[in-house]
């Protein structure tokens, strides 16, 4: 087999991965992945990677070697799951009719698309600007909030991800994508500590009393600072964090009283993942303006979304995203298309009572498991928290990723959150028996690593 050439020091290399690159990968993927290590830059994350994928469809994925996977994971694109006919078809029958529009003229694809998502928007949410991609999309989103209160400093957490750009990354609160890049990130990016009931002291306290305890952190900062343009916030984090009861109606009075503007990130959430159609629609709170990415794309073309309030419309006189591919009609007419489907086969309330069944098996197969700290999340974005005390509440990362790779081996991938969350995150097109095959390798393969302390 063809060895596959690790950088000195390079993240994503540990024990298990090489070992499990050394034992599974097939003679046909390895050449390619040494060409992949030899090709591309090397990051935290993506290099090196685990295989290669020669096929996608459905909630399935299938390396060269014939290897099949179902993908619980899919970077969070795959809401209606990998080349839907449908939305193939769509996107041919636009290529032939109209494959490219420069953003100084307009076309139907871009106009309807931008005119749904006013309609699937609550609230005032009616004025859109498209971008390639979910960091970009928040990039706007901080401009607008920028232009329309003559202020320039954010309220963000610890800990979220809101893109790898310069402005998405300072705002952002993951080490990985801020550590590392020499000299100051964008100005006045104020920080909070993220909620996060399963650590916290009061989350046993009563709603409340819970909910409060973390939304007066953002008021505070809110006060002392006086001039925030904008909070900006996963209305549920995808590691996956649900927010406490009444979290976000706290932090929406606050931005009110203190004249900043609330912005979504629902990049991965949105859409239906979690049982509604924007994650905060759970908390009967609206933002200011949101931003959408990701399934957007229908899991075959890349397009974002930042949509506003119609009074945010603002920045007329200058630019504040000019992408060549702002009113692009294919995907356009994919995410359009996309969305059609997410209606019409009911994917919504879908997620919603697979996701209420997939928690509930978890509770009850993997209760009083040792090694299980919490299981989590809302619809189609859950997960099981792996901790080598549960009293202590101490992260078992390692035993996370002996997990991961014993249910790779048995045909499922996912990704693990925070070093130690097992985060499954499904289409909202699978089919009760593939869910049920899926939860069946997870539950089997905590309670072997249970065993094995």
């Amino acid at each position: 087999m063809t060895q596959i050439v690790h950088t000195e020091g390079e993240s994503n290399t540990s024990a298990a991965r090489r070992d499990w690159l050394k034992k599974s990968i097939g003679p046909k993927s390895a050449p390619l992945l040494q060409r992949d290590s030899d090709a591309f830059l090397h990051q935290s994350l993506s290099s090196p990677c685990v295989s290669t994928i020669a096929r996608a469809e459905g909630i399935w994925i299938e390396d060269m070697d014939g290897r099949r996977f179902m993908d619980f994971h899919g970077n969070s694109v795959h809401h209606i799951g990998y080349g839907h006919p449908r939305l193939k078809a769509a996107i041919a029958a636009q290529m032939d009719a109209l494959p490219f529009a420069p953003r100084r003229f307009t076309n139907e694809p871009a106009v309807a698309l931008a005119e749904k998502l006013a309609e699937i928007a609550p609230g005032d949410l009616g004025k859109t600007l498209f971008t390639t991609g979910g960091s970009d999309a928040n990039e706007v989103a901080l401009k607008i909030a920028r232009a329309a209160t003559g202020r320039f400093k954010t309220v963000s957490f610890w800990d979220a991800f809101h893109g790898a750009g310069m402005g998405a990354a300072s705002v952002g609160g993951e080490a990985t994508f801020r550590s590392h890049i020499a000299g100051p990130l964008m100005p006045g990016a104020e920080h909070v500590a993220p909620f996060a009931c399963y650590r916290c002291p009061y989350n046993h306290a009563g709603p409340d009393v819970c909910g409060l305890a973390c939304a007066k952190m953002v008021d505070y900062v809110l006060e002392r600072e006086g001039d925030v343009a904008a909070v900006i916030a996963e209305p549920m984090r995808a590691v996956p964090y649900v927010p406490p009861p009444g979290f976000w109606k706290a932090v929406r009075e606050s931005c009110d009283r203190h004249g900043a503007l609330l912005i979504f990130d629902e990049i991965p959430t949105g859409l239906g993942k979690t049982g509604r159609m924007f994650a905060f629609e759970h908390d009967e709170v609206i933002p200011d303006i949101v931003t959408m990415g990701k399934a957007l794309g229908g899991g075959i073309l890349p397009i974002a979304a930042c949509i506003a309030r119609r009074d945010l419309d603002v920045c007329g006189d200058f630019a504040i995203g000019h992408y060549t591919h702002e009113k692009n009609p294919v995907t356009a007419r994919a995410a359009l298309t996309t969305i059609e489907i997410i209606e019409d086969e009911n994917l919504v309330a879908r997620s919603a009572e697979l996701g209420d069944y997939a928690m509930n098996l978890l509770r009850d197969r993997l209760d009083g498991c040792p090694i299980v700290g919490d299981i989590r999340g809302r619809g189609l974005m859950f997960g099981v928290e792996i901790v080598q005390d549960r009293a202590a509440k101490t992260q078992g990362n390692a035993m996370a990723e002996g997990i991961y790779y014993a249910c790779l081996d048995a045909g499922l991938s996912f990704k693990i959150s925070q070093g130690c969350v097992l985060t499954l995150s499904p289409p909202l097109t699978i089919a009760r028996g593939d869910l049920d095959r899926a939860l069946d390798i997870v539950v089997s393969a905590v309670l072997a690593a249970a065993s094995q302390r």
